[in-house]
């Protein structure tokens, strides 16, 4: 069993960045799919972002267009997520997930493991 808590969410103005922390507690973090998914009101869960167990590849979907990266840092139990270029459409609860085993791809009903969740308000 793993235990995730996101941190870094805040408001921002328009164009501006944040860095979004997953802190993962439990074993053998290397081994889990880690995924960054978010939810705005009035709408479903969408994915972001996967990256690989122990290789670290990432996978994105294809209309973030560059704007995000997703890395992690095994040795530390932890997820990161770089927003560039935030928007007004990017305000949403942003969600960390983890899977073991199977494919590693930004789709939310693979996951069955979630943080809690940490807001996002982009301000124009």
């Amino acid at each position: 069993q793993v235990q995730l808590a996101e941190s870094g969410g805040g408001s921002v103005q328009a164009g501006g960045s944040l860095r979004l922390t997953c802190a993962a507690a439990g074993d053998s973090f290397s081994s889990y799919c880690m995924g960054w998914f978010r939810q705005a009101p009035g709408k479903a869960r969408e994915g972001l972002a996967v990256i690989s167990p122990s290789s670290g590849l990432p996978t994105y979907v294809a209309w973030l267009k560059g704007r995000f990266t997703i890395s992690r840092e095994n040795a530390q139990n932890t997820l990161y997520l770089e927003m560039k270029s935030l928007q007004p459409e990017d305000t949403a609860t942003y969600y960390c997930a983890a899977r073991r085993g199977g494919r590693c791809a930004p789709v939310v009903g693979d996951f069955g493991t979630w943080g809690q969740g940490t807001q996002v308000t982009v301000a124009s």
